[in-house]
């Protein structure tokens, strides 16, 4: 059995896609905030495939420590981990001249850097296996900035920037790196704003699609893909 890690695996994208790898017979390391969000969702997965193993970290990914502790606790639980799903993310809606004097570090901390060093860690395993997949969840603010959100289209443009050179690297090693890029998604970001989910990705869309890139065969990569709205951004 393959086994994962997903980072802020609870909610919105992170969870439908821990679903799909559930499903898919895939043993999981799961990390979010919440112990009891953690626990509630490791008894989902458990009763959607118990032949599975699913083992649960509460840390915050911004954290460096944290995050390389959750990465050797799975794979000490699992053993050898050859899919790393880079989910976490937030979302600062500020023009850059009008940050706050910690926005920039704050979505640096958690856009960019667990990618990064979840990489480091894993990267070198990845290749001396000579298998694994890399998808690092962007955004369309990764192709086109967001004005009204500055230092989030920043760092996301910048993990854009290391999945290609993610790919790069790992290429010749027989590891596969997509970008997936969605556009504007029904996560709990759009708790409190009124919209028709009729006229917005769907989670269970991001997950499909990551669920069939890693289906493909194994001389076939998905570079990136971009996911939106069939009506235009929202």
């Amino acid at each position: 059995m393959k086994n994962a890690i997903i980072t802020a695996a609870t909610k919105g994208m992170g969870r439908a896609i821990a679903i799909a790898f559930a499903k898919e017979n895939v043993n999981l390391a799961i990390c979010a905030r919440t112990e009891s969000d953690l626990a509630a969702f490791k008894a989902v997965l458990s009763s959607i495939n118990p032949n599975i193993k699913v083992v649960t970290a509460a840390i915050d990914v911004s954290k460096k420590e944290q995050l390389l502790q959750f990465a050797g606790m799975a794979e000490q639980e699992l053993g050898s981990i050859s899919i790393i799903v880079n989910n976490a993310g937030t979302f600062i809606p500020t023009p850059i001249l009008d940050d706050a004097d910690d926005t920039l570090d704050i979505c640096l901390d958690i856009n960019l850097k667990p990618a990064y060093l979840l990489y480091r860690y894993f990267g070198k395993k990845m290749i001396t296996a000579g298998d694994g997949h890399i998808f690092n969840i962007c955004s369309v603010a990764s192709v086109n900035p967001v004005v009204t959100a500055g230092s989030y289209s920043v760092t996301k443009f910048a993990l854009l920037g290391l999945t290609k050179v993610m790919r790069l690297e790992m290429q010749q090693h027989g590891v596969k790196v997509t970008a997936i890029i969605p556009g504007s998604t029904l996560t709990n970001s759009w708790d409190g704003v009124q919209v028709d989910k009729d006229t917005m990705v769907l989670p269970e869309d991001i997950a499909s699609a990551v669920m069939n890139i890693y289906r493909m065969s194994p001389g076939a990569n998905v570079d990136e893909i971009m996911i939106k709205p069939a009506g235009g951004q929202i």
